[in-house]
């Protein structure tokens, strides 16, 4: 990732499956391993830039939204509807999950053109996740969507041993058959209660899940 760099916008190429900021997140219904989600990502083609920060898409840095493409903004400007709140390199699945409350994740696409203004305008791959700068919030507990499944977060059945996210209070296309009550590191240190096993990211993996 560059520093001294001048101005970057980024074209995103719309990748949601149900909808920019709320889409569907699978989980898989096992124990542990990791079980960090997509959900209301976007496919980022940096091109020429903005001079809001010396790194794009940086950390406490916004963007706008819009019904096809994201840009990179000023935080003060009204344009701006959402901020970086982690940035990686590389790919989710092989990088640092997002913060457990992000809304959305942008990815950003490589490209390494010949010269810009100091002659390096290279943008590694890598992604940031992303948190509203208003309400509403889907990555909060029970709102439905974000990229990872949490503690507070509602879930329905899919077969097979999997489920997806819905919001808690009903609003979503599905209603919701089970809520994350506790994460542990193990199933057996879930509550006796426990009607299913919600695969989670981070130290503690396993979700424990009760009836709604």
């Amino acid at each position: 990732m560059r520093e001294g760099c001048s101005v970057r916008a980024v074209c995103a190429l719309l990748a949601l499956l149900t909808g920019l900021l709320t889409g569907c997140q699978g989980s898989g219904a096992g124990g542990g391993g990791e079980g960090g989600r997509l959900v209301g990502g976007a496919s980022a083609a940096p091109t020429q830039g903005s001079g809001y920060g010396a790194v794009f898409l940086a950390v406490d840095e916004c963007s706008s939204f819009g019904t096809t493409s994201f840009s990179e903004v000023a935080c003060t400007s009204e344009r701006a509807a959402a901020r970086v709140v982690a940035r990686h390199d590389g790919t989710v699945g092989d990088g640092p999950a997002c913060p457990p409350t992000t809304d959305f994740v942008l990815h950003i696409s490589e490209q390494r053109p010949a010269s810009d203004e100091d002659g390096d305008g290279a943008v590694p791959r890598g992604y940031a996740c992303m948190r509203n700068l208003e309400p509403p919030h889907p990555g909060d507990p029970g709102g439905g969507g974000g990229p990872r499944t949490i503690v507070g977060d509602c879930v329905y059945g899919l077969g097979d041993g999997q489920v997806r996210e819905t919001a808690c209070d009903g609003r979503g296309d599905r209603k919701p058959q089970y809520q994350v009550t506790k994460a542990v590191d193990t199933r057996a240190k879930c509550p006796l209660s426990t009607a299913l096993y919600v695969q989670l990211g981070g130290s503690d993996p396993v979700g424990c899940a009760r009836p709604v």
